[in-house]
C-alpha cells in the first residue's frame, strides 16, 4: 500500500509533460499487447496446417478461428479480475500485469510443436497460450480506457483516449508488416514450416520492453484521490449499483466490435477465401486500409470533443445499418485490389464513429472507484459474445452455403446498438470524470 504522502503527491495536478509522457507510455504498452492479439489471426493463413493438418482450408481456418473464439472466453474473466485490480491497486499495477500475461501468450506459441511431432498436445497448448492472451486484453482494453480518459484533459479527453484504437490498429498494422516482409525474403513452404514462429518471438520480446516503458508512468490523479479519500467495498456490489450504465455498455458495444472485428481480423481471410484473392494482395489491402483508418481515430476523436460524442455515434449507427449488407456484397465479387481497397475504406471510415470514441464514452459513465470495472466486464462480455465469434460465424454461414445470412446479420447488431445511441445522453456533458 502506497504511503499517504506518495498518495498525495501522486493526486497533484498533472503537467502537460507528465501527462503526454504517460499516455505515450501507456499506449506503447498498448500497441505491444494488441500487436501480439493480432499476429494470431494474421498468421493464421500459415500455421493452421502446423496444429490442425487434416481438411481443406476452410475447415482449418474454422478451426483456427475457434481458437481465436476461445481467447475470447478469456477477455471477460480478464476485464472481472484486472478491473477489480485496477480499482484497487491502480491502473499502472493493472496494465503490468497484463502485459506480463500476454509475453508469456506469445511465447507458448512460438515454442510449440506442430501436430506431427507431440499430436493433439500442440492445439492444447495454443489454447492455453490464447487463453492467457485472452486475460491479458480482457484486462488490457478496461484498465486502458480508464487511464487514458483520467489522464486527459476535459478539453481534450476524445482525442486523447482515441489513442487507444491508434495503437489497437497499430499493433495490427506491424502484425501484418511483420507478415509482408516475411512473405517477401520466404516462400510459402518456409512460411507454413517455420516462418509464422517469427512474429510471435517478436511479440515476446516487445512485451519485455512495454513492461519497462509502463514502469515509468505517472498513477492518475483520480485513482490517487480515490484511494487516499474512500473506503474500499465489493467490487460486484459496488458495479450492480450503476444497471443502466452496465447495459449501456452493452448495447453501445455490440453493433461496433463486430463491424470493426468483421472488416479488420475477418477481412484478410474473407478477400482469399470468398473473393478469391491471393494472400499476399489481401494482405496489402489490409494494411492499407487499417494505415488510413488508425489516422482517422484522433480525427474523429478530437471531433466528438467539439460536437459531442453521441452524434458521432447514431452517424456510425445510421451508416452501418444502411450500407453493411451492400459493402459486403459488393467485395464478395469484388475484381480489383483498388475496388476491395475502396470498399473496406468506406466501411472503416463507418466504423471509425465506433472505435474512435467508444473508450471514453464508456469511462464517462462510471465514477473513479468502478471505473476500471464498469468499463471492462461488460465491454469484454459483449466482444467475447459478438468480435469473438465473428470470424467462425463468417466461415461457418460460408460453410453452409449462406454466407449473405452474416451480412445480415452484423446489420441487426449495428440497428440494435443504434437504438441505444439514439436514446443514451451525451457522456461529453454528463461525465463523471469531470465530477472529481
Amino acid at each position: 500500500m502506497e504511503s499517504t504522502a506518495t498518495l498525495a503527491a501522486g493526486a497533484l495536478p498533472k503537467t502537460t509533460s507528465q501527462r503526454l509522457k504517460s499516455i505515450f507510455s501507456g499506449s506503447v504498452g498498448n500497441l505491444v499487447e494488441w500487436y501480439d492479439w493480432y499476429v494470431y489471426a494474421a498468421f493464421s493463413l500459415y500455421f493452421a496446417k502446423s496444429f490442425f493438418p487434416q481438411g481443406d482450408l476452410t475447415a482449418q481456418l474454422l478451426n483456427t478461428a475457434a481458437i481465436f473464439a476461445v481467447g475470447f472466453l478469456m477477455r471477460p474473466i480478464g476485464g472481472w479480475l484486472m478491473g477489480i485490480y485496477a480499482d484497487r491497486k491502480g491502473r499502472k499495477a493493472a496494465l503490468m500485469v497484463s502485459v506480463v500475461l500476454m509475453c508469456g501468450g506469445s511465447l507458448i506459441i512460438a515454442v510449440t510443436p506442430s501436430y506431427e511431432s507431440i499430436g493433439v498436445a500442440a492445439p492444447v497448448l495454443l489454447v492455453l497460450a490464447r487463453l492467457l492472451q485472452g486475460l491479458s486484453v480482457g484486462g488490457e482494453y478496461g484498465t486502458s480506457a480508464t487511464y487514458l480518459s483520467e489522464m486527459a484533459t476535459k478539453e481534450s479527453r476524445g482525442f486523447y483516449s482515441s489513442f487507444q484504437y491508434v495503437t489497437l490498429v497499430s499493433g495490427q498494422l506491424i502484425a501484418l508488416a511483420v507478415l509482408i516482409l516475411l512473405q517477401q525474403v520466404l516462400d510459402t513452404q518456409q512460411l507454413e514450416s517455420w516462418g509464422w514462429r517469427i512474429p510471435f518471438l517478436i511479440g515476446a520480446l516487445c512485451a519485455v520492453s512495454a513492461l519497462y516503458l509502463r514502469r515509468g508512468m505517472e498513477e492518475t490523479t483520480s485513482f490517487t484521490k480515490e484511494v487516499a479519500n474512500k473506503p474500499k467495498e465489493s467490487a460486484i456490489r459496488t458495479l450492480l449499483r450503476y444497471p443502466k450504465e452496465v447495459m449501456t455498455v452493452v448495447g453501445l458495444t455490440m453493433g461496433g466490435t463486430l463491424a470493426f472485428y468483421t472488416y479488420t481480423t475477418y477481412m484478410q481471410k474473407y478477400l482469399v477465401n470468398s473473393a478469391g484473392m491471393s494472400k499476399s494482395d489481401s494482405t496489402m489491402i489490409s494494411a492499407a486500409t487499417l494505415f488510413l483508418f488508425m489516422l482517422l481515430q484522433p480525427l474523429v476523436g478530437g471531433l466528438s470533443d467539439r460536437i459531442g460524442r453521441r452524434p458521432i455515434l447514431i452517424a456510425f449507427g445510421i451508416t452501418g445499418t444502411l450500407f453493411t449488407v451492400p459493402i459486403l456484397t459488393a467485395l464478395q465479387d469484388v475484381q480489383t485490389w483498388w475496388g476491395a481497397f475502396f470498399l473496406i475504406m468506406v466501411a472503416l471510415i463507418i466504423v471509425s464513429g465506433y472505435t474512435s470514441i467508444n473508450a471514453v464514452v464508456k469511462a464517462e459513465l462510471f465514477p473513479t472507484e468502478i471505473r476500471a470495472l464498469g468499463v471492462g466486464l461488460p465491454y469484454a462480455l459483449t466482444v467475447s459474445i459478438f468480435g469473438g465469434t465473428a470470424e467462425y460465424l463468417a466461415l461457418w454461414f460460408k460453410s453452409v452455403g449462406l454466407e449473405s445470412g452474416y451480412y445480415w446479420y452484423v446489420t441487426a447488431a449495428i440497428a440494435c446498438s443504434l437504438c441505444i445511441y439514439i436514446s443514451m445522453k451525451d457522456t461529453r456533458d454528463n461525465s463523471r470524470i469531470t465530477e472529481e
